[in-house]
């Protein structure tokens, strides 16, 4: 092993001891996806080196934000909230680098990643090639409000925030499906897991307060005029 690998190896192991752990990700199987997937692999050359830094990780030169990796607490704590099952068929809508699809398809029966930027896409697609996920589909599309085409799903992640969830991606869920994402407005957002519980019902956990970039063409809330 050379010098590089064994501090990249240490690396990670301080990103889930120092960074992970403390935000209460204990799930021992999600720790050891974790420590097997390379999350350097999945991040650009110019910025590797922070491939395990708390911080988000730009994608593109141009990178607007949102355009990023997310920082690996947020990440694992989303991967741990929706407890994948091997049977489940997520949507992930926001493709980024693909390692947070990659992560999910480690427990999921399928991943379906809807990207709206095509190179990003690309970018996924290639970086998920080279890591030997084959249960993941990435297409280039906006998915902010649903991907019908594949539904109904077990599972469903946001990559980015959105200022409230769409009734059209949450009717997408299957009874007893999941979504994660977070929901609100800077400086007060929340990350919310909704479980589809009947046909016509919904119940919502608050998870933890966050910020994160919002999705393009993420719904808006309603502006009430009185």
């Amino acid at each position: 092993m050379t010098t590089t690998a064994m501090n990249r190896d240490q690396a990670r192991f301080n990103m889930i001891e120092q960074q992970i752990r403390p935000w209460n990700v204990l799930d021992t199987e999600v720790l050891q996806h974790l420590a097997l997937l390379r999350r350097d692999d999945f991040a650009p050359a110019a910025h590797r080196d922070l491939a395990f830094a708390d911080v988000e990780i730009p994608l593109l030169p141009d990178a607007r934000p949102g355009q990023s990796m997310l920082p690996p607490r947020l990440e694992a704590r989303i991967f741990q909230e929706l407890a994948l099952r091997n049977t489940d068929k997520v949507l992930e809508v926001g493709s980024g680098s693909g390692y947070m699809a990659a992560l999910l398809a480690a427990r999921a029966e399928f991943v379906h990643s809807v990207e709206i930027d095509p190179r990003l896409a690309e970018l996924a697609r290639s970086n998920l090639q080279r890591a030997g996920v084959v249960n993941v589909f990435v297409e280039t599309g906006d998915a902010v409000q649903g991907w019908s085409a594949k539904a109904p799903y077990d599972a469903i992640v946001l990559s980015g925030s959105t200022p409230r969830l769409s009734d059209t991606l949450l009717r997408q869920l299957k009874v007893g499906g999941r979504l994660i994402a977070v929901v609100g407005e800077a400086p007060v957002m929340v990350m919310q897991l909704v479980t589809r519980t009947g046909e016509d019902s919904f119940t919502t956990a608050n998870v933890l307060e966050t910020l994160l970039a919002p999705l393009l063409n993420a719904p808006k809330r309603s502006k009430f005029v009185f």
